[in-house]
């Protein structure tokens, strides 16, 4: 796990090496710049596979040269069946590194954006990467087909600036971030930022499994040359499933994804929250570790009190599977003294997740890589709005009404420019619920797990070097959960997640948590701290709320996105974002009040 970054034309090292410094955090343990007259490119290392080697930027006998965040699972298999290639490293970012060289042996020129695709394809992992061709002068970006490693871009004076978070971009003194307002309207509405959009203008994320190629123009700056899809997630239920017959190979999809995911030269932890789907990662620990002959993870859970619900369900998950578990009740001051570590981390809205924040920081004095539960409730259906997707789209469109921002139009009218930012031009409250197959497809697409619950996880546990892994998105599994059939998500009776729940039922896990009704993970987690941090800024909250008038309609069900809003300014907005600003959560309020 790493940061990247660069600056494609007109390339500047210094930009480079403060990308590096604004992203420390993703990677302590080294950094490094490398640069010619076309692109600067720069890494910052969190050493989880060939601690001792494998630094970055790497470069290839051709001269290539490669930048790469994430894990690549199946590094072992590319190795074996690329012999011939000289290999520099033991790590795995080099097997992204052989596929590309084979693929410009086999074509013997350079390639496009849809013959990359085909050998990035064969990679299983996550991953963000960058490739510079010098020979060819092409610039490859691509990410992973989930989205779960990030990567963003802006362009500056006729330069392409890339880089793992948005505030790395600020260190080119030409970019000056802006709040979205047609990005932070619909995502007031819809409750997670939409397809590529970051709420910062000009700031767009690169699609989740997708390939860019970039070349030069004569005027020496960066152009677009192509786009393709590298794998597209598509819902596509059976007509039947027999639990009797196919729960077991169910499960078995997950416990690949785990045994896959313990592959790691340094400690792996589980985060425990106690739900079914992180207490499912805990329970094939003990048989991924054996296949993969690695230790069995230890788990961390944090709550408010010894009392809340998910502390006891996560002891006793953790006794009965005879895990050692580490525990951390939450300070009452740690809304408090966090919060401003939550919105310049969180580079978003964020405020009831502060439970990440002391979740990752106690992580980190123990393990560097965690493996989570995230994934799970979007394969298989968990979210209460999943039962009535008409109430759904009615406050969806209730928080339409309630604001007279000139942008809801734009959205509520399907005249959404399709592109970087938008990849659908209709995102009214009606244009995506139809049905359960429909909604699950556009939150797949469109960013409930990438921008918000993947975005979430990579930028809290990175603030404190924890890479997280998301075994529910192991390729093995989504392509056997994207094949359930709905009635096997969401069945009529309260029982949702049915399917994943009967392929739980096949291990040790107690009955009680199998059956476990799902319950939102911030307020869960931390229910009287986060009501007792509201209380205190609502004051500021309405403030806030003064201050745009033209959508603080939005904010009378979700009060705690004014409290967002206003730590993102502060934090993103004021100065220019060029540092994290000091201060408390009150000072940083007063400071754009």
């Amino acid at each position: 796990m790493c940061g990247i970054g660069g600056m494609f034309g007109n390339p500047d090292s210094a930009i480079i090496e403060r990308m590096n410094w604004l992203m420390r955090h993703r990677g302590p343990d080294g950094n490094d710049v490398w640069s010619d007259e076309n692109i600067a490119l720069g890494h910052t290392r969190l050493a989880i596979v060939d601690v001792s080697g494998s630094d970055q930027p790497i470069s290839a006998h051709s001269g290539n040269i490669l930048i790469a965040n994430g894990e690549i699972y199946n590094h072992l298999n590319i190795r074996a069946n690329h012999n011939h290639y000289p290999w520099t490293t033991n790590g795995d970012s080099e097997s992204i590194l052989a596929l590309h060289e084979n693929a410009l042996a086999t074509n013997q020129g350079a390639l496009s954006a849809k013959q990359h695709a085909k050998w990035i394809s064969k990679l299983n992992g996550m991953y963000a990467i960058a490739i510079w061709n010098p020979r060819d002068k092409q610039l490859l970006l691509a990410r992973d087909p989930m989205g779960i490693k990030p990567l963003m871009r802006t362009e500056v004076d006729g330069s392409l600036l890339f880089a793992s978070e948005a505030k790395a971009l600020r260190a080119h003194e030409g970019h000056t971030p802006q709040i979205d307002e047609l990005a932070l309207v619909a995502r007031l509405a819809w409750e997670y930022p939409l397809d590529g959009t970051t709420l910062l203008k000009d700031v767009a994320q690169i699609r989740p499994g997708t390939v860019e190629t970039w070349s030069l123009d004569h005027n020496g700056c960066a152009v677009l040359t192509g786009k393709a899809t590298v794998e597209k997630q598509k819902v596509e239920p059976a007509d039947t499933w027999n639990p009797d017959l196919e729960a077991s190979k169910l499960l078995e999809s997950f416990v690949v994804s785990v045994e896959e995911r313990l592959m790691s030269d340094v400690p792996v932890g589980i985060v425990l929250s106690g739900g079914l789907d992180s207490s499912l990662v805990a329970a094939v620990a003990h048989e991924a570790a054996q296949r993969s002959g690695n230790p069995v993870p230890a788990c961390w859970t944090v709550a408010e009190s010894e009392d809340n619900p998910d502390w006891q369900a996560a002891e006793l998950v953790a006794s009965s599977l005879e895990l050692e578990h580490h525990q951390h009740i939450l300070q009452e001051d740690s809304f408090d003294k966090m919060l401003p570590n939550l919105a310049w981390h969180g580079e978003d809205l964020d405020v009831t997740v502060l439970f990440f924040q002391p979740l990752f920081e106690k992580m980190s004095q123990s393990v560097t890589v965690g493996l989570c539960g995230q994934g799970a409730d979007e394969l298989h259906a968990g979210y209460p709005r999943y039962r009535d997707l008409n109430h759904h789209s009615s406050v969806i469109q209730s928080r339409f009404d309630m604001m007279s921002h000139p942008s809801k139009a734009i959205i509520e009218n399907g005249q959404l420019p399709i592109g970087d930012h938008y990849y659908s031009n209709d995102h009214s409250a009606t244009a995506h619920t139809s049905s359960l197959d429909d909604f699950l497809q556009f939150e797949l697409d469109s960013g409930q797990l990438s921008n918000f619950q993947l975005r979430l996880v990579d930028r809290h546990s990175m603030a404190h070097s924890v890479e997280v892994r998301v075994p529910f998105l192991g390729k093995s599994h989504r392509q056997a959960s994207h094949k359930l059939p709905m009635q096997w998500r969401l069945p009529p009776s309260f029982e949702e997640k049915i399917a994943l729940r009967r392929a739980a039922d096949l291990t040790k896990l107690p009955a009680e948590i199998v059956r476990r009704e799902k319950l939102p993970a911030g307020t869960a987690t931390s229910p009287m701290l986060l009501q007792n941090m509201l209380e205190q800024l609502d004051g500021r909250a309405q403030q806030i709320m003064s201050k745009y008038p033209l959508i603080s309609g939005a904010f009378k069900d979700q009060p705690d996105l004014a409290i967002g809003l206003g730590l993102f300014e502060a934090m993103h907005i004021l100065d220019g974002g060029r540092s994290k600003r000091p201060g408390t959560a009150i000072d940083l309020l007063d400071e754009v009040i």
